[in-house]
């Protein structure tokens, strides 16, 4: 039986009340947070354990971590915030800039209103990251209920959801199917993965990061993140409140 047909039976509701009230531990598990650093020295163990090079003794990169919990036996604790895409890459650091640019150019689609289009681009994933997005469209996520659709084609979407790390031949494909996009538009950098190549990272034929291909508005850390936690990337290039808020 799906996981989301048991939840309506134990729960009563079949649909996530998110962004209405906050994610519950069910939709936003340990597992999908990110690992923040003790107070104090960070233990050179855990540098050590880390297999991405995402701690180091001043900072965590976020943005780099692939919630492998090898840390979290050397005294970090997986803590970050639920709502996590940022609007710059210097925020997923920790500690680092504040988060949210805090004026009208952190929601590139605040014109559009409550309805946005979608259009999935893998650049060369594993997979997981796109099982998490195609789950928004699943009843108990419902992502329509929100005004937000998934579409098959570039030239309907408002918004390019990239998944996966950039591969030399999908760097060409990218850049057509973001000119392909009608002007407001935006592109939503999902996952370790985009943001800095992941567990991939130094590979040969891959890109370090999506930036510098095409413009990157949003960064949702993890490997992979929630579908919560994707959703709340795009309500947030909307301008629409978010829980947290």
């Amino acid at each position: 039986m799906p996981s989301w047909i048991g939840q309506s039976f134990r729960r009563g509701i079949v649909t996530t009340h998110y962004p209405r009230v906050p994610a519950t531990e069910d939709e936003t598990p340990l597992t999908a947070r990110a690992p923040l650093p003790p107070a104090g020295t960070v233990p050179p163990a855990a540098i050590d354990a880390c297999p991405v090079g995402a701690i180091s003794d001043r900072a965590v990169d976020q943005g780099r971590c692939i919630r492998c919990a090898r840390c979290l036996a050397h005294g970090f604790r997986a803590a970050g915030p639920v709502e996590a895409a940022v609007a710059r890459r210097e925020e997923l650091e920790h500690p680092g800039a504040p988060h949210g640019a805090g004026d009208e150019a952190a929601a590139p689609l605040r014109e559009l209103g409550r309805s946005l289009h979608v259009f999935l681009v893998d650049v060369g994933s594993c997979n997981a990251c796109n099982l998490e997005v195609l789950a928004l469209a699943s009843p108990y996520y419902d992502s329509q209920r929100l005004g937000v659709f998934l579409t098959n084609s570039p030239r309907h979407a408002d918004v390019l959801l990239v998944v996966g790390v950039p591969t030399e031949a999908m760097v060409e494909p990218l850049r057509r199917a973001y000119d392909a996009l009608p002007e407001p538009k935006a592109v939503i950098a999902v996952g370790a993965c985009p943001i800095s190549g992941g567990a991939f990272r130094g590979n040969p034929g891959l890109r370090p990061t999506l930036e510098g291909i095409v413009p990157v508005d949003r960064f949702v850390p993890g490997c992979p993140p929630t579908p919560i936690q994707i959703l709340d990337a795009l309500l947030d290039v909307l301008g629409r409140a978010r829980a947290g808020e």
